[in-house]
């Protein structure tokens, strides 16, 4: 039985998406046959930018990505901050790069779950999911959404928790704020839930 491929590629400016894909990668991985690989997609802010901002180094164990290696992979999870409710342009900017990719239809069928961050709760925890779908069905990707799947923990009401139907997801607040052990275990969760159903398709 061959590998199934999972590529994770993301955008983090400040980490905390940086530190959920690599919590989804894991789930990913403890999939047997599973094959989950992180990338990360090109910075488009000058450095000059990047130091007043205090942006910290991105992670140097993980590869840039170009468009056209999308098409090695068997099924996606797309990771990114919330910019004013939808994706944030760094990311924006490299779906608008796969044109070619767009005209041959060649990531029609693969599946594909979404992960991101938010500042608070009103900054885009479901519209950043809902506007990013766009991007994948112009692909004629097939979008997987977490539903309820992941139980009771869906409804935590004790603690602060990002994430939704649509994928897993954290909060930033200030930038100061880090993923929870809750938020990882969504994470991992989703890592593990689209790699067992991206194995079951290519099957």
């Amino acid at each position: 039985m061959s590998t199934t491929k999972i590529y994770i590629v993301y955008y983090s400016l400040h980490g905390h998406v940086g530190t959920m894909a690599r919590r989804i990668q894991q789930g990913a991985n403890s999939v047997q046959g599973v094959e989950a690989t992180l990338w990360q997609v090109p910075e488009t802010l000058s450095d000059m930018i990047l130091k007043k901002i205090n942006a910290p180094p991105k992670a140097d164990d993980v590869q840039e990505i170009h468009p056209e290696q999308l098409v090695e992979a068997d099924g996606f999870l797309f990771g990114f901050p919330s910019r004013f409710g939808v994706m944030a342009s760094q990311f924006k900017a490299f779906f608008d790069a796969t044109s070619e990719i767009w005209q041959s239809q060649a990531l029609a069928g693969k599946p594909a779950g979404i992960f991101w961050s938010t500042g608070f709760h009103g900054g885009g925890q479901e519209l950043t999911a809902l506007t990013a779908i766009t991007q994948l069905a112009h692909h004629g990707m097939i979008f997987v959404p977490l539903g309820y799947t992941f139980g009771s923990k869906m409804m935590e009401m004790n603690e602060v928790k990002g994430g939704s139907p649509y994928g897993a997801g954290t909060f930033a607040a200030d930038g100061t704020r880090h993923p929870t052990e809750l938020e990882l275990e969504q994470a991992f969760y989703q890592g593990k839930y689209v790699a067992e159903l991206t194995k079951k398709l290519k099957n």
